[in-house]
This record gives structure tokens, C-alpha cells and sequence, in this order.
């Protein structure tokens, strides 16, 4: 067999791809927000996420248009440095690196919120934070035998997630009462014109967070068969799939346990117990372990590439060390830089954790969003894959849509992405020369 063949033949293929997609989105946000959101909007939390789910999608759609535009392991920040400079393109980058280090620690944080209902003893504060720390480790040591690991153990958890949530829906159907589904919207929502904006706005950002995770789709391209065909078709039917099974599993959980939701923590295990008994509660409970393992697992492949990407010395903007891949194809400088800061984030509570990378999502898609809006005015790189109609419209609604969400934000949020920015802007100006000097001597070799 030809080594073209060979580079063939360890391509992702669509389904893979699909897989990892919807293993990005769906995580613990899935089985721990519901409850929140209810709390927010009662039974309107549902159109809550239809609302979001749509306002998401036409962001993804952006990015659909960008990756066919463009691929690579850096099509996910590079249209950024095309339409407004390298350097604006580079903090984007980073931007989205971060968000993966973010998501690994957050979705950790919440495997073990979620199993200490079966093992009390994480509790203790220090046996659970090494114990977080060495899951972050062991995802890093599977990172480092390459993708052909990667991709086994994804499509496990994969199926697992998807069996068990379908599972959920299926058996939930059968237990609904009709007199749960009220009341409609809460009252404190109906009080006044702005309690009702508050309400809405306070669920729509925790309904957001649901759906982060799409914008890594595109960084796998140069693992994948026809990137610029697939990556717009993953990125639209992930979205499809992830929003139909959000609506099904909030509807169904309300529908059994109606406004007593707010009082649980894991609302969705919860329910399936008043429906079937305690094995129920297991079985949920064994799925929502293998989705937040899923999610944390499927952004610690992608995240590395990212961080390896922005090294490239094409670019120059790392230091090139974090482009060196060991003999499995895995960019290890780069997988050991993410699992140590990934290690220290888990000392953060979960909360503090989904608003950093709910802002550093926000600080990827406004760019993005303008990139397409640069690109159709200049005509660009034209695409050769998905093509957004339409003009400028969905476009600018998904720019009306982030800079209503970056409003959300509190100041502590908005000052740790003031320090993000103007750290990884000292790294970019510090090793600028070294590697203008690294060039001149392999030039003059």
C-alpha cells in the first residue's frame, strides 16, 4: 500500500467527525442546567433553548461559510488574520485554545460533582481536586498515542452518551403528566417588562453554554476526508441533533417531575427515577459520567491542535518547540502545555469555570462573524465547499446575538480576558524576534 493510502486511510471520516462534534457539545450543561433554567422561565425554558439553539446555529452557519473558505489545523483562527491582521488573528487563536483548556477543567469538575452521589469520599476537597488533576493527566497520556487511540475511545463514549440519552427519552415519554406542564412562563418573568428581559437573559446565557463546543469542529479539518464538503455538514447536523435532544430531554424531565425540578441537582437522573425506580437513577447517572468523560476527552484532542497550529512556523507566533510530534503523530509540547494549565484550572468552582469559556467563545465568534462579512464584501477566498445565502443577514443577527451576550458578562469575567489577551499578546511580541533570527540562520544554512 502507498503511503498516500496510508495518509488515507488514517483520515477522520464523517461519522468519526460527527461523533466528536456532538461529544463537544453535549456535556454536563445537558444534566445539570435544566433544573436552572426552569428555575428562570418554568415550561418557557423550552422555547428558551429553541430560541438560543437558532440564535447558535446562525453562528455555526458563519463558521460553516469560513471552513469552506478555508482548512487546515488553523482554519479555525487563520480567516480572522486574512480579513483584520495577523496579530488580531492570533489573539483569536488563542481565544480559542483557551476555551478548550477551559472546557477540559470545567467538564472534569462536573465528572466528579456528578459522582459523588455514588462515592461520598470526593467530598474531601484534596482527594477530589488530585483526583481531578489526575484525570486531566490521563486524558493528556491518551493525547499522546495519536488519534488512532483518540478515535477508539471516542466512539465508545459516543455511542454510550447518544444509547443513553435515547434511552432517557424513550422510557421518559411514558411517564409525562400533562398537569407538570405548567405553569408557562414564571411569574417573577410576568412581574414587570424588565424582570421578564432579566429572566429570559440570565436562562439564554445558560442555555448558550449547552451549546459551546461547535467551534472546534473546524480545527479538525486537516484530519478529515473533503474538509471543505464535511466540516459545513458536520457543523449543521451536530447542531440539528444536539438542539432536538436538548428539547426532548428538558420537556421530559419537566413533564415528570414538574416545578419540583428546581429543588435537584441532577434533574434528569432524578426523573427517570420517579419513573422506573432506583436503576434509573444508575443508569442516568453511569450516562452523564460518560458524556462529561466524552466532552472533556473530545476538546483535549482538538485543543492541542489548536495551541500547535499557532506555533507553526509558517506563522511564528509560539515558540516552534510546541509543534514537536512524537512517533504516534501527537504534538506532545503542545498536549504537555495543555494538560498543566488545564491541571491548575480545576481549582476553580464550575460556575466561575463555564463563564470563562462562555466569554472566550464570544471573543471567537464576533471576529468570525465579521471575517464572513469581510469576505462577502471583498469576495475573498471564495468557498469551495458550503456557501451562507442571504446576503449579510445572518450575519449581522449573529452579531446582534454575541454583542447582546457579551452584556451578560460580570467584570471578573471581563478582567480575566483582559489578562488572556495581554499575556498571550507578550508572548507574540517576545517571541516575534526570536523567530525572525531562528529564520535568518536556517536561511543562511
Amino acid at each position: 500500500m502507498s503511503s498516500s493510502n496510508n495518509q488515507a486511510s488514517k483520515k477522520l471520516g464523517f461519522g468519526s467527525v460527527y461523533l466528536l462534534g456532538v461529544n463537544s457539545v453535549i456535556g454536563s450543561g445537558a444534566f445539570l442546567l435544566v433544573q436552572t433554567i426552569y428555575g428562570y422561565m418554568d415550561l418557557s425554558s423550552v422555547f428558551v433553548i429553541i430560541a438560543a439553539a437558532v440564535c447558535v446555529t446562525m453562528v455555526a452557519l458563519c463558521f460553516a461559510d469560513l471552513a469552506g473558505r478555508f482548512t487546515g489545523p488553523d482554519a479555525a483562527w487563520i480567516h480572522t488574520a486574512k480579513a483584520y491582521g495577523k496579530f488580531t488573528g492570533y489573539e483569536v487563536g488563542i481565544f480559542i485554545w483557551f476555551l478548550g483548556v477551559c472546557t477540559i477543567a470545567a467538564e472534569t469538575v462536573a465528572f466528579f460533582i456528578t459522582l459523588k452521589s455514588f462515592f461520598p469520599i470526593f467530598n474531601n476537597a484534596k482527594i477530589c481536586f488530585w483526583s481531578e488533576v489526575a484525570m486531566v493527566v490521563l486524558f493528556g497520556i491518551i493525547n499522546l498515542f495519536g488519534q488512532s487511540l483518540v478515535k477508539w475511545v471516542n466512539n465508545i463514549s459516543s455511542g454510550a452518551k447518544m444509547s443513553i440519552i435515547i434511552l432517557f427519552i424513550v422510557i421518559a415519554a411514558f411517564y409525562l403528566h400533562s398537569q407538570d406542564f405548567h405553569p408557562l412562563i414564571t411569574a417573577a418573568a410576568t412581574a414587570s417588562a424588565g424582570g421578564f428581559f432579566h429572566q429570559f437573559g440570565m436562562a439564554f446565557s445558560d442555555v448558550f453554554y449547552m451549546f459551546t463546543g461547535f467551534n472546534f469542529i473546524p480545527i479538525l479539518a486537516s484530519q478529515m476526508d473533503h474538509p471543505e464538503k464535511n466540516v459545513p455538514r458536520v457543523l449543521i447536523v451536530v447542531m440539528v441533533s444536539c438542539t432536538v435532544l436538548y428539547v426532548l430531554m428538558a420537556l421530559f424531565a419537566i413533564g415528570i417531575l414538574g416545578p419540583s425540578i428546581v429543588h435537584y441537582s441532577l434533574p434528569v437522573a432524578v426523573a427517570l427515577r420517579a419513573a422506573v425506580g432506583t436503576w434509573g437513577y444508575v443508569v442516568i447517572i453511569i450516562g452523564m459520567l460518560i458524556s462529561i468523560f466524552g466532552v472533556a476527552f473530545a476538546i483535549s484532542f482538538s485543543a492541542p491542535l489548536q495551541l500547535a497550529s499557532l506555533a507553526d512556523p509558517t506563522h511564528g507566533f509560539l515558540p516552534a518547540g510546541l509543534t514537536r510530534k512524537n512517533r504516534f503523530g501527537s504534538p506532545w509540547a503542545s498536549v504537555v502545555v495543555t494538560t498543566v494549565i488545564a491541571a491548575v484550572l480545576v481549582s476553580q468552582s464550575y460556575l466561575a469555570l463555564v463563564n470563562m469559556l462562555v466569554f472566550a467563545s464570544f471573543v471567537q465568534y464576533v471576529p468570525s462573524i465579521l471575517s464572513v462579512i469581510h469576505f462577502k464584501r471583498t469576495n475573498e477566498y471564495p468557498s469551495t465547499g458550503f456557501q451562507l445565502k442571504g446576503g449579510y443577514i445572518i450575519p449581522i443577527l449573529a452579531l446582534i446575538v454575541s454583542a447582546y451576550m457579551m452584556f451578560q458578562f460580570d467584570l471578573e469575567t471581563f478582567a480575566i480576558g483582559i489578562c488572556v489577551a495581554i499575556v498571550a499578546g507578550l508572548v507574540f511580541f517576545i517571541n516575534k524576534p526570536i523567530e525572525k533570527h531562528h529564520q535568518k540562520k536556517l536561511a543562511a544554512k
